[in-house]
């Protein structure tokens, strides 16, 4: 199907591929979210369990938002983890059970992204969001 929306073929392929990448980093995300959600321990589980919760649903949501941008530019989105693996930029370490170590490493992952997105800035709110509530535990 052809896309007639003021944008060249070339500028949407670079579009895309930028977007594929950034997807694939807020599915590194997302899957680091949720595995720390099922492996916190310590006195604060309750509340880290839901915050965590919380955060995975936001970035399912990012994650929709940006397939869909991909496809209405005219082009498909990567949902191939092993595609997912090739184009993201962010590491998924082993899962520490420690907050101080979960949060740190969620921290850095959303100022990855932030940096990123300083022109998404919908996103990027988002992702500021989740940074200062992780890094509100730090201090």
């Amino acid at each position: 199907m052809k896309v007639n929306i003021g944008i060249t073929e070339k500028n949407r392929q670079a579009v895309a591929v930028a977007l594929n990448q950034l997807l694939a980093d807020e599915h590194i995300l997302y899957n680091k979210t949720r595995n720390y959600h099922w492996s916190i321990e310590g006195p604060s589980f309750m509340e880290f369990h839901k915050l965590y919760e919380t955060q995975y649903t936001e970035l399912a949501e990012i994650i929709d938002e940006i397939a869909e941008r991909i496809r209405t530019i005219g082009h498909f989105a990567e949902g191939r983890l092993k595609e997912i693996i090739k184009l993201a930029s962010l590491e998924e370490p082993a899962a520490p059970t420690d907050q101080a170590s979960q949060i740190a490493n969620l921290d850095s992952d959303h100022e990855v992204l932030i940096n990123k997105l300083d022109f998404v800035t919908g996103l990027l709110k988002q992702h500021e969001k989740m940074a200062w509530m992780l890094r509100s535990y730090l201090r």
